[in-house]
């Protein structure tokens, strides 16, 4: 029975004896464990330790497994002695004990006083006889001091063993039994990882299989014959720890609920069949007889189950009672308890047990034991032996997962071998079984049952006087102990040296050998990644203390791949001052759609997002009638989901479909019937065919009213050669999903149709803007789920000093974005171990009337802060803390629920964990809350390109080029530069790099140049000359990526990743471009793919895409370590024409021309300002027709590691020769006399780079 079904929560203890208490020590006899009791005073009024005691503990024996509900601690009475964090472990047997765990910590919270009663209701009841109270914190002021209650109820079991040999089989009365419901549950332990639980199948193929499979528990199930029709589902882990674990498997026809403990997960199984047929039994505990079919580990289960029932039978109590519809073969009905003392290394750095080394034997040496961990790296044993001159050791460690034994005869020699296949891996978590021997003059190491590793000698071991297991003691002035790697984290069992068991509890008694940071008698190991906090599709991996995800592939960033490294809309690139191309945008940000590939088409300031089909050519019909018509499937890039997000993140969407018709109609003339039609998206039946009119079953020209036939509504019901041709515009119903054509049975009748791609424009929810004008206002909703992860974003622009942006208030945790000054916006949050405050500073003003992105994030791992592109701020979240944000039901933007520190100004694109807040929406029955926000620059009209920014100003706007690589009053006018041989340009860029100290945690400052995320470098470029330098970038660590054109004029980008290996070249384009034209390269880094895209001016434009490992942030001069060929043509210069050349946001043409004489821009030879960029226009004369290259080098890993406290250098070298156009320089010239208003732009650009000056003694440089 189940405690929430009935009344559980009667006390335990206070009818208990004073034998059923027990303590590790007490401080005196009045303070001993039989005064523990809640409520009294007698004695010394609760128990308390000895002062000397490592490991206190206080033990109740509930004298029988009961089911316990809840818990209640108290203080010793009369003193100032409590327990203020606890751990609570239990057991059957008063050994192996395990942790009972909260939700997201091991620690339960006491008291904070003496006498006050501290109830802890459990998140899940447990069955045990032994409770075990460890206090982990306790009162400042005095020592260790506790009472305790338990409540609870009795437990009744029924209860069987197996032996691994053993199993029991329910036979039916019948032959077979067919169900279409299933209830299966059951409890069990188990003593090892692998194991058939139960098992059944029928003739026709069904099958139903319940197996532990290294330390999971896995699902089979098969309904029907077919092969596809088979489910494997797993659920837990290190389930082999001989404790108890409860299932229950739920099955309505192909619906299944399958639930290990606490955690249940819901499926449906595939195939036709909705029933499961049995024949003749099933098997608990194994199946009897080998080579059944459907069975994948054929191991029988060694452990205990208890309480198993299949559909309401008690299976174990017919058992038991020798009922004739079961066999139990060697099953007995009580549970045998193995004799297993484990212990657990804590610490990595200071863990390890010593033990005095037994009597030598005659045989030789030998030591055995058992071990499971998650860390890659540690010591399983020391071993000093005795020798003449130099200290000898005997090594056995964990080293990059393989297990490793080392002999060493001196500092550098030494013999090693390494136990079973290079592939073999014991950091799995699971138990592992390892053996020495030394036998004469050879060492044998035997792992599980793998083949033996032997070491030959050269004279016979003798060990000294101990031997250390896990690590060495931490302060070591002499040779008796050697570690090579970091002290073992991890669980250790049945160690025997020489054959003789070594007591673990007499260790810990202080009777035998010396320990440090060790647990006894329990395995507290824990599966970081069972439920897994890594997000879209990433790979957890652990330690014992931590886990990470690695993001490779995935489309996201960050500590549990929660951030997108994609734009949310083509609109978005737009602004980004991308050009029309392929690109991946996710429609949700770090919500659960993946990214889609998409076409922008970025012309002018319209932007269209144009996702193709499988069918975008003509496709004929003949012969089709209603009866059995023609079916046209479209298959898109993209699924309906985010088909269905794309439509409704866009303003308008609209897809062209074409009829031509030759005796071919779309409706029955005489009644109107449909004779063809198409599918939306929901699968509904449409029948109209252009507009936005979804009612009206009429074509295009019956809603212009301009048919052929004006008797009719559509051109091709009028029976002749015609066509009706339509735009599809009602959002609710794009794309189009099918097209079904009934009418093409007749003499010389025939239909062909074409539905174009779905094309999107506008982004909705980009400039879904608000105003708050009071402070007490703000805008209220509904809390989303943010326990585990939690992503804000959102631009603002204000001119008030401060002001909350987003708030969340739960009973104690709590979230907070606010502008807490000028120039600093704070994050702060509590997850339940405190206040965490998250502050990041700007050089300048926020409050600014400009608008400025904000993004915060919290999760399991970290969390972090970015304001526009200033450094990123992140701070780690305490290992073993609270997890789970308990927030509210409400979410307040603009404002705060007591209306104090409310945000004057806009708020715009607020999106929290994926979700688009409609702000203008809520503003309009909010008071003090209008929406849009005035000024020119909240549109969405594009006013400034190419990276420009608009700046709003008293009476209109004006661009900001600084950070554009072009110029002119809209940031359009392109700056190019021709060089002749010898000419050069030199232009330095430096930002520090810091490390920030926040709350005792290591703050990262990340430059916003060298982003982890993205990289984007563009130019064009005019030559004949080949082979010539394009642009060349060296790291610190010699390495270096080049962009060069080839003897034969090919485009090469060369990545030389390792020094000591050959560079990678990728050659996205054969073709010589050096025909004298001009083209451009744009490369763009998104996390870890490069995509490459070159433009042929009048031709065509090529995509190519590379995965690289990691990425580039630190440059240097130098051009030594530059492969033959790269070095060739960088001596050969580049004579021709640049044109638009940028680095992320740095435009180091335009700042040679803007700013000669400065220190950070240096000029050789003669410098011509040159009209390259206008011998084509990129809006009129690109054909595009695109095409992936996917590049797979051997080693493709960019640049090095981002180290902490030093600065990072990025300096680009022009090197490009023989001038172009020299006769008009003076024309040239002149165009660089802008219009008035950007003035005072150029003039702060140059401030800009004069601003590094004082920082020159650092600085470096990079070449082009």
């Amino acid at each position: 029975m189940c405690a929430s079904h009935y009344s559980c929560d009667g006390s335990l203890v206070s009818l208990l004896p004073a034998a059923s208490f027990q303590s590790s020590s007490h401080f005196s006899d009045s303070w001993a464990a039989y005064f523990a009791k809640l409520n009294k005073k007698d004695g010394g009024g609760g128990w308390s330790p000895e002062s000397t005691d490592r490991s206190p503990w206080l033990q109740v024996d509930l004298q029988d497994r009961m089911e316990v509900t809840a818990v209640a601690t108290q203080g010793r009475h009369g003193s100032t002695d409590w327990v203020s964090a606890y751990m609570l472990l239990y057991s059957d047997t008063g050994r192996m004990w395990k942790q009972y765990m909260l939700e997201d910590n091991v620690g339960v919270v006491g008291n904070v006083n003496p006498d006050s009663v501290v109830h802890h209701k459990l998140s899940q009841s447990i069955r045990t006889r032994f409770l075990r109270f460890v206090p982990l914190e306790w009162s400042p002021s005095g020592r260790v001091g506790l009472r305790v209650a338990v409540y609870g109820c009795a437990y009744r079991s029924y209860v069987a063993d197996f032996d691994g040999r053993s199993s029991l089989l329910y036979r039916f009365n019948q032959k077979s039994m067919s169900t279409v419901k299933d209830v299966i549950s059951l409890r069990f332990k188990s003593r090892q990882a692998e194991g058939v639980l139960l098992h059944g199948e029928g003739q026709r193929g069904d099958y139903i299989t319940l197996e532990l499979h290294r330390g999971r528990l896995a699902l089979h199930l098969n309904l029907g014959e077919l092969h596809s029709a088979r489910m494997v589902v797993t659920l837990g882990s290190l389930l082999d720890d001989l404790h108890w674990h409860s299932v229950l498997i739920e099955r309505f026809n192909k619906q299944v609920n399958f639930t290990l403990d606490r955690h249940t997960q819901h499926f449906r199984t595939k195939g036709d069949g909705d029933s499961l047929e049995v024949d003749y039994e099933l098997s608990f505990g194994g199946i009897p007889l080998p080579g059944k079919p459907g069975t994948f580990i054929r191991r029988n289960f060694h452990g205990c189950m208890e309480n198993l029932y299949y559909n309401g039978v008690n299976v174990i109590d017919l058992a038991k009672r020798r009922k004739p519809q079961i066999y139990s073969g060697n099953v007995t009905f009580s549970c045998s308890e193995p004799q297993l003392v484990a212990a657990t290394f804590q610490s990595s750095s200071s863990s390890f047990l010593s033990l005095p080394a037994p009597a030598q034997i005659l045989e030789g040496f030998s030591v055995r034991l058992q071990f499971r961990t998650w860390n890659p790296d540690g010591l399983l044993l020391s071993s000093p032996l005795i020798s003449g001159q130099e200290p000898r050791y005997l090594i056995l460690q964990i080293s990059s997962g393989r297990l490793h034994l080392t002999h060493q005869t001196s500092a550098l020699k030494m013999s090693e071998v390494s136990a079973g296949e290079e592939t073999l891996r014991v950091n799995d978590g699971l138990w592992h079984s390892v053996s020495l021997n030394a036998r004469g003059l050879q060492i044998i190491m035997t792992l599980d049952s793998e083949p033996a590793s032997t070491i030959q000698l050269k004279s016979y071991l003798e060990p000294k006087d101990k031997h250390y297991f896990g690590g060495c003691t931490i302060s070591q002035n002499d040779s008796s102990c050697l570690n090579p790697t970091m002290a073992f984290q991890g669980c250790v069992r049945l160690i025997l040296v020489n054959n003789q068991p070594v007591d673990l509890l007499s260790v810990q008694q202080g009777h035998l050998g010396s320990y440090n940071q060790l647990q006894f008698d329990l395995c507290g190991i824990r599966d970081r990644c069972l439920y897994n906090f890594c997000e879209h599709g990433s790979r957890c991996s652990q330690t014992w203390s931590s886990f990470s995800c690695d993001c490779t592939g995935t489309g996201y960033s960050g500590a549990t791949c929660h951030n997108s490294l994609y734009e949310a809309s083509c609109e978005h690139y737009r602004l980004a001052g991308s050009t029309s191309g392929y690109f991946p945008i996710d429609l949700d940000g770090s919500g659960p759609l993946d990214p889609i590939q998409v076409y922008c088409n970025i012309t002018g300031n319209k932007v269209w997002t144009v996702v193709r089909h499988n069918s975008s050519n003509a496709v004929r019909v003949r012969g089709s009638t209603l009866q059995k018509p023609y079916v046209g499937w479209f298959n898109y890039s993209a699924s309906f989901e985010q088909l269905k997000a794309l439509v409704s993140l866009s303003e308008h969407c609209e897809q062209r479909i074409a009829y031509h018709c030759r005796r071919s109609r779309l409706f029955n003339p005489w009644d109107g019937t449909p004779l063809s039609w198409w599918v939306d998206r929901r699968g509904e039946k449409r029948t109209y065919w252009g507009g936005i009119q979804p009612g009206v079953q009429q074509c295009s020209c019956g809603l212009e009213e301009n048919c052929a036939d004006m008797n009719y509504f559509c051109n091709c019901d009028a029976d002749r050669v015609e066509n009706d041709t339509g735009i599809l515009s009602y959002k609710e119903h794009l794309p189009v999903r099918e097209i079904v054509i009934g009418d093409t049975y007749r003499l010389g009748s025939e239909a062909m149709y074409v539905v174009g791609p779905l094309q999107c424009s506008g982004d909705k929810f980009l400039w879904n803007a608000v105003s708050f004008y009071q402070a007490a206002s703000y805008l209220q909703f509904p809390a989303l789920q943010v326990e585990l992860s939690l992503h804000v974003s959102f631009y603002f622009k204000t001119a008030s000093p401060s002001g909350v942006f987003v708030e969340n208030m739960g009973i104690e945790d709590f979230i907070r974005v606010e502008l807490s000054s000028p120039s600093t916006v704070t994050f702060s949050f509590n997850v339940g171990d405190g206040p965490v405050v998250l502050t990041l500073k700007s050089p300048v003003p926020l409050n600014d009337r400009q608008w400025h992105w904000v993004q915060a994030e919290r999760n399991v791992k970290e969390a972090c802060l970015q304001v526009d592109q200033l450094p990123l701020r992140i701070i780690e979240t305490p290992p073993d803390g609270h997890l789970r944000l308990q927030l509210g039901s409400q979410l307040f933007v603009g404002g705060t629920a007591t209306k104090q520190r409310g945000f004057l100004g806009c708020i715009r694109a607020f999106n929290m964990n994926g979700v688009n807040f409609d702000l203008e929406e809520r503003a309009k029955v909010t008071p003090g809350v209008s929406s849009g926000c005035a000024g020119h620059c909240s549109s969405s009209a594009g006013l400034c390109h190419n990276r420009g920014k608009c700046i709003e100003k008293s009476s209109g706007y004006m661009c900001d080029c600084t950070n554009s690589a072009y110029g002119g009053p809209s940031c359009t006018e392109e700056v190019s530069m021709s060089f002749e041989r010898g000419a050069s340009v030199t232009y330095i860029f430096q930002e520090p790099f810091s490390v920030i100290q926040n709350r005792s945690a290591a703050v990262l400052s990340v430059p916003s140049q060298y982003s982890k995320t993205r990289d984007n470098v563009a130019l064009s470029f005019q030559t004949t000359q080949s082979p010539a330098m394009l642009l060349t970038v060296n790291t610190l660590s010699q390495q270096y990526v080049a962009i060069i054109l080839a003897r034969n004029g090919s485009l090469q980008i060369w990545y030389q990743l390792h020094k000591e290996k050959r560079p990678d070249v990728f050659i996205p384009i054969l073709s010589s471009l050096a025909d004298g034209r001009l083209h451009r390269v744009q490369i763009q880094r998104e996390g870890k793919d490069v995509f490459v895209q070159v433009l042929y001016f009048n031709t065509y434009m090529k995509h190519a895409k590379q995965s690289l490992t990691c990425m580039l942030f630190f440059f240097q001069t130098g051009s030594d370590v530059l492969d033959d060929e790269v070095a060739h043509a960088g001596s050969k210069g580049f004579i021709g024409c640049f044109s638009s050349v940028q680095y992320n946001h740095v435009a180091p043409l335009k700042a040679a021309l803007l700013n000669r004489g400065s220190s950070l821009v240096s000029i050789r030879g003669h410098l011509l300002e040159s009209n390259c960029g206008a011998l084509a226009d990129l809006s009129t004369s690109v054909s595009r027709l695109g095409k992936f290259l996917e590049i797979n080098p051997d080693s493709a890993v960019i640049g090095g590691v981002v180290t902490a406290a030093v600065f990072s250098t990025l300096c680009v070298l022009a090197v490009m020769t023989r001038f172009l156009y020299q006769h008009r320089q003076a024309q040239r010239t002149a165009r660089l006399q802008e219009k008035e208003h950007q003035r005072s732009l150029e003039a702060a650009y140059r401030a800009e780079f004069h601003l590094h000056n004082s920082m020159r003694d650092s600085m470096q440089e990079y070449y082009i």
